[in-house]
């Protein structure tokens, strides 16, 4: 190898190493753990949702099941509002 394939191969390696440590940068912004103030955010509406979601999801249910299966009780007339004897 002469002076100039060494010159040429470091140039390869420095254009590869900037390239490389922009995308890094670009990753850290992107990433939970590097960038608290966007990832706090996300979690902040993340968990309005869910809360959100589970709190209508119930409602529906009780909604739902609240007029069906109910049993015909009968009332003994004795204990009506009006009572009747025998």
């Amino acid at each position: 190898m002469n002076n100039d394939d060494i010159i040429f191969v470091s140039l390869i390696f420095a254009t590869q190493s900037t390239s490389m440590s922009r995308e890094i940068q670009q990753h850290k912004a992107k990433d939970l753990n590097y960038n608290w103030a966007n990832s706090s955010q996300f979690l902040f509406y993340i968990q309005v949702f869910c809360i959100l979601a589970f709190i209508l999801g119930g409602c529906y249910k009780l909604y739902q099941h609240s007029y069906s299966g109910h049993p015909t009780v009968e009332v003994p007339e004795s204990t009506q509002y009006t009572p009747k004897y025998k």
